[in-house]
């Protein structure tokens, strides 16, 4: 999320640069594509391992009968059994997965710009606290919502127990076996999780970003 939240903000500022009018909706959502993707990049080696680790259930309560001793093994056998490929199953879903972010942002954008608007502010006039976290869990709860079947097929596709041919196949597997519910299956726990953390972490980023503007300020 951190990562995500600092590429974007470069992103958004280059295309803002030299321009007097906030961003569109559409600006925000490409420039927070274009951090997802960056981040993927980075991040999917770790998401491969934890799901990974998260999956070892056929050993029990015996860690002889464990495949990997912990995360660092777990890279490194998955590197030498699988290659690069290994470290990046789930690539592609993830891809579409920057959707998340790229839906988060724009929602959470917007939703500044339109209150502010409603309120008689400036666009891009600071909120308080209780303001920046209602933002954030609605834009957080709204990106869970749209997104949330990408992750359950990514999450199967880097499964170890079971084999899949392909994104396509996991989902004609899910839709067959399961249904619709099979794609949400642990999103309400999810969302309890995740809005949380996202809160905490734009409440912090804002008030941080605002201090730092006015520290420049005060300095120039």
């Amino acid at each position: 999320m951190q990562i995500s939240l600092v590429s974007y903000n470069a992103i958004k500022a280059y295309r803002k640069e030299g321009k007097l009018e906030s961003l569109s909706a559409t600006e925000h959502l490409v420039s927070a594509a274009e951090a997802g993707a960056m981040t993927l990049c980075i991040t999917n080696p770790i998401w491969v391992t934890k799901t990974r680790l998260v999956l070892q259930y056929n050993a029990g309560v015996d860690p002889s009968k464990r495949q990997y001793r912990g995360m660092f093994d777990a890279l490194i056998k998955i590197y030498k059994m699988e290659g690069i490929r290994g470290l990046y199953k789930g690539f592609v879903p993830g891809l579409f997965g920057t959707s998340h972010g790229a839906l988060q942002f724009m929602a959470y954008e917007d939703l500044k710009l339109r209150y502010n608007k409603y309120r008689n502010r400036v666009a891009d006039a600071k909120l308080n606290t209780v303001e920046y976290i209602a933002m954030a869990a609605v834009s957080k709860i709204f990106a869970v919502s749209a997104t949330y079947p990408y992750q359950v097929v990514r999450a199967r596709l880097q499964d170890q127990h079971n084999t899949y041919s392909g994104v396509f196949d996991v989902i004609r597997r899910t839709w067959r076996k399961e249904g619709i519910h099979g794609f949400y299956k642990g999103i309400i726990p999810n969302v309890i999780r995740v809005t949380p953390a996202c809160c905490i972490t734009f409440v912090v980023y804002e008030n941080v970003s605002g201090f730092l503007l006015g520290f420049r300020k005060e300095n120039h």
